[in-house]
């Protein structure tokens, strides 16, 4: 047992001061001092510096790891340039990141304060170090293919993953599924892996409306995915609308990942199915997608989170910096108020869309927590500030153990 005394506790609501929080590997209590220290008298207790900050430690529901080996390999400002590149440069890529390179961004995410992350596998590489992450991790084995000849192949490749992946016996390592997109898995593979994932309550992730070439191969068989459908992989038309695939997922909660083309109706469904919106905005930009439109998410009551995505199309794995350009990038919104969502998404919101018990600071929650020292006394703009400042993370506690510090 454990006791800490920071100056200041980040809880979803309110700011609390004088106060202390008693854990082992859940938090079994927040308290004064003295209190505590009379009802767990063994408890070690550590008094942390002036300005101290405790708040959840921080989530990043989607990743591709497999990619990490990239700086500059990949084009960038346009979807199907950046798509065309991953192609011609997906074997540098992956041989060129081994166990250790993956190793290493997971501990940068570390270092930034993610004690969570849920990992795109489209190969398996990245198990390895995932299991061996200090982080909980869920770990999304992709699912993709959109030719019919292949469907049995590629489904038996799936499993074979997804059943090692299922073998990893260790605290805070969760298997799950992903379907990679509309336009990329053919509709008898989703179906099969959803009745799994149903089957055994597994997580399930996807990407959807990322970009305008996916919109009109959806809804007409156009536009920039045309050339690269027809050239590749002989293939004339799309496999399934945007409804089409959705439906598949009628019944079972989903984390949706840019959704940045979604329309009307898109929207609608995924309301009224309470799916999970995942915002990557720092890729979105990078890949010439476009911008989120929060507001239309609020309007139909749709949570979303925040995200980095993976190397491939960002610069670095730190949700900090993801929610600093996100409260530039949607500069329509009220800025308190996107900043106050923002640290949410990436804390509560994200925890409850991975049916994590985590993502906040209180009593029965684990305890994922983490230490930032501050510069002064807070103040009601904390939330902006915590993302425009990127204040020294001095400690990372995940399942009550630290971490990163002393």
């Amino acid at each position: 047992m454990q006791i800490i005394t920071p100056d200041y506790i980040l809880t979803p609501n309110t700011l609390l001061t004088n106060m202390s929080v008693a854990f082992d590997t859940t938090i079994k209590k927040i308290a004064p001092l003295e209190d505590l220290k009379k009802e767990f008298a063994d408890a070690v207790v550590t008094k942390l510096k002036k300005n101290s900050l405790l708040m959840p430690g921080l989530i990043n529901a989607h990743v591709h790891l497999e990619f990490s080996a990239n700086k500059t390999q990949l084009s960038y400002g346009d979807f199907i340039s950046w798509l065309y590149s991953v192609i011609e440069n997906r074997e540098e890529l992956i041989n060129g990141c081994d166990e250790s390179c993956i190793a290493k961004a997971i501990d940068s995410m570390l270092e930034s304060g993610i004690t969570t992350f849920g990992a795109i596998s489209s190969h398996g590489m990245d198990l390895q170090a995932c299991a061996n992450a200090p982080q909980n991790v869920v770990f999304f084995n992709e699912l993709i293919g959109s030719q019919a000849t292949m469907a049995d192949a590629l489904f038996t490749d799936f499993l074979a993953r997804l059943d090692v992946s299922k073998s990893i016996k260790r605290e805070g390592f969760y298997p799950g599924v992903a379907i990679h997109s509309p336009y990329s898995v053919h509709p008898i593979l989703i179906k099969k892996a959803l009745q799994i994932v149903k089957n055994e309550n597994l997580k399930l992730t996807a990407h959807f409306m990322e970009s305008s070439a996916e919109r009109e191969w959806l809804d007409k068989s156009e536009g920039d995915f045309k050339d690269f459908f027809e050239n590749l992989l002989k293939q004339k038309s799309s496999l399934s609308s945007s409804g089409e695939f959705l439906e598949y997922f009628n019944g079972y909660e989903t984390l949706l990942t840019h959704v940045v083309q979604a329309n009307k109706q898109d929207l609608q469904t995924l309301s009224s199915n309470k799916h999970t919106v995942i915002h990557c905005p720092i890729s979105n930009r990078l890949l010439g997608n476009g911008a989120l439109d929060l507001k239309k998410l609020q309007k139909h009551n749709i949570r979303w989170i925040c995200a980095t995505d993976g190397l491939s199309s960002n610069y670095k794995l730190d949700l900090f910096e993801e929610m600093k350009c996100a409260l530039f990038m949607h500069s329509d919104m009220p800025l308190l108020e996107l900043a106050q969502r923002l640290i949410r998404s990436a804390t509560k919101d994200a925890a409850d869309a991975l049916g994590i018990n985590s993502g906040e600071i209180a009593q029965g929650k684990n305890a994922d927590m983490i230490v930032l020292d501050l510069e002064g006394k807070p103040n009601d703009e904390l939330a902006i500030h915590l993302i425009l400042h990127r204040y020294n993370i001095s400690k990372v506690y995940i399942n009550g153990k630290v971490k990163k510090g002393t």
